[in-house]
Parts: structure tokens; sequence; C-alpha cells
């Protein structure tokens, strides 16, 4: 048997002042294009974000905006073809991922990057047990027989909160509710203590109080194991207490970045002032939800300059000619405000009223 050595062809160790140096991980200008038969679809045009170890980023939009695209592009794991990426740079402890070769990249993946799907149901095996599937990591990874592999599988399903997790551990995907699924995936995602975790939708179809749970969960293994945690979602009720920083996309573009206490507070970009408007409140029972009017833009003809512009309430000529660049927030006195950024010809009246 040949016993793959995580630690091989890996960019920097992952204690020690690597990570001093800058970020954990950090996309620059990333572009992401599918070839279809109808024509060129840019999934992702020019994203830059960045995740600090022990740090949450969480990635907003709506279905279509190149949330998950970027994410898989991160992981290495998109078809290729059909998809290509033209130009930008993905580094992971300051090394480019995309210029390593595939074998380097399939030894981070899992041991150093690991990601957590939005379907745990499809992304689970029917036919293994959840202990087979959890101990592989383990065999694979680090050499470990069976027996000892199992005995790490009990151990991570207690980690994750799965009640008798011995009796359950040879169970099948579909003999636990979904919630317990989402909690096996993390599991799995956790086993080889990876230094970034990438969650994709991690509490979708779950109910309220179970997305909580999950939540909660996710939260406190990032305190515990100081991990990275990019957090995909369309939900921004689910991110206000477990994310540090957000980044909005549309039409696969982020058109805002933010600290999230200062999103939610005062939004930069009529996109996502739209978003926070939609969330339920309380105050307003009886009343009507509001809803962003019209659908996200189809990627084979996106709108001259600002991609929002069709359904903005805000758009003016220069909305409908020129794209916005991505540009520092200020105050009224033209004092920066840390780390926020918005792509809006009008982000001075959005924020300032």
């Amino acid at each position: 048997m040949t016993i793959i050595d995580p630690t091989d062809a890996i960019p920097a160790p992952r204690s020690g002042d690597a990570e001093k140096t800058g970020p954990l991980l950090e996309v620059r200008d990333l572009h992401v294009e599918f070839q279809t038969r109808e024509g060129l679809v840019k999934a992702v045009n020019g994203v830059n974000y960045s995740v600090d170890s022990g740090e949450t980023l969480a990635v907003l939009g709506e279905s279509g905006s190149g949330k998950s695209v970027t994410a898989q592009a991160i992981m290495g794991i998109l078809d290729m073809p059909p998809a290509r990426i033209p130009q930008g740079e993905i580094l992971f402890h300051g090394r480019d991922m995309l210029k390593m070769s595939g074998e380097e990249r399939r030894k981070l993946r899992g041991a150093r990057i690991a990601m957590i799907f939005q379907d745990a149901l499809s992304s689970l095996n029917p036919v293994l047990s959840v202990g087979y599937q959890l101990g592989e990591m383990f065999r694979v990874h680090q050499g470990l027989s069976r027996k000892e592999a199992k005995v790490k599988a009990i151990e991570l399903m207690d980690r994750v909160k799965i009640p008798a997790a011995a009796a359950r551990v040879n169970d099948y995907p579909h003999q636990f509710s979904g919630g317990m699924r989402q909690r096996i995936m993390i599991a799995m995602a956790l086993a080889l203590e990876p230094d970034l975790i990438i969650a994709d939708e991690p509490t979708t179809a779950l109910d309220v109080t179970v997305q909580a749970q999950v939540m909660d969960l996710l939260a406190e293994l990032q305190r515990e194991y100081q991990m990275g945690l990019i957090l995909i979602t369309h939900d921004l009720g689910v991110v206000a207490d477990v994310a540090d920083k957000i980044a909005v996309m549309y039409a696969g573009r982020i058109v805002e970045t933010a600290p999230v206490h200062e999103l939610y507070k005062r939004p930069a970009h009529p996109y996502t002032r739209g978003l926070l408007d939609s969330i339920p409140r309380l105050d307003q029972k009886g009343q009507d939800l509001y809803a962003i009017k019209g659908l996200p833009p189809n990627l084979l003809k996106v709108p001259s300059g600002c991609a929002f512009n069709p359904r903005c309430e805000k758009a003016q000529d220069i909305c409908r000619t020129e794209l916005p660049p991505l540009v520092p927030v200020t105050e009224r006195d033209g004092t920066e405000l840390p780390g926020r950024a918005s792509a809006c010809h009008f982000w001075k009246e959005t924020i300032h009223g």
C-alpha cells in the first residue's frame, strides 16, 4: 500500500510564522469562463478576496452570482473543459495553486483545504457506511488500518455532536436526518485538521433551528482549530453572528466588501441594501415582504455598464454605460473606512443617504 504524505509539496508549515507573511488564502483577479453551445459564459469576472487563519469570510449573492464557481476554482475541482481560468491567482500560504501540478493540488485537498458541500445526501456515498467514508481520509492520507480509521471516525462523530456515535458509525447516510448528515460532512472536512474550510451553503434545506445548530457548531470548531472559513450563502440572516467580513457578489463580480456589522448598519451598494431589506423582520408584521424586482442576468447576455442596473431603483444613464470599479468607501470627510469597498457609481448616496 502506498502511503501518501500530506506534507509533501505543501506550500507552508501549519504553524509558526507562515501566516504572518500574508493572508492564509488570497484570490487575485480571478476569471472563470465556461464554453457552452450557446456561447462563452463568464461566470467569475475579476474576483479579489482574502481570508486569514481564524477568520470567517462570508460570500453572499443570489444563485448564479459566481460564489460556488469561485470556491470550486480554489479547490481545483472544476471540470476543465468546459471551464477555463484565463487569468488570476489563488495564493495559499503565498503560493499560487493555479501553477501547481495536479498531484500537488490533490495533496492539498482534504489535508490542508477542505470543502463542505450543500447537499449532504448526494455528496455521501449511499452504499457505504458513514464510518467507512469518514475513515477513508485516514486510510488514504495517513495510512491507518481499517480498525484505527474506524476509531478516528467515531471520535469525529463525537466531536460534531452526533449522539451514540459508536453505535451509529456503521449506519448509512439515509439513516440520518438532514442535520445529522450535514454534521457528518463537517466531520469529514475536519478529519485532517485543515487550515481552511470552504462551506458551500451548509444550511440549505435545513429547518431554522437545525440551521442555527450547524452554524454554531461551525463557529465553535473554527475557534478551536483556528481555521480560516469561507462561508458561501445567499442568506444574510445566517452569517450575522458568524462572519467577520462579507463579500457580496453579483453576476460574477464582487460589488461590495465590508466588516460584517458595518455592512448591516450601512450598506454601500443598492444590491446589498436590497438583500438586507428582503430579510423578514418582526416589526413588519402584516406588511408585504420586500423583494428585489426582476431576476439575475443571463451570464451570456450581461447588461452593459453595471450588471445590476435593470433591477436598481437608483440607476441612471451612467449605470447603463460605464462599469463601476470596486473603490474604497469613505466617510463624508474623506476618511477611508477599513475593509470597505463598493462597485457603485452612487455609493456615497447609498451609504450616506
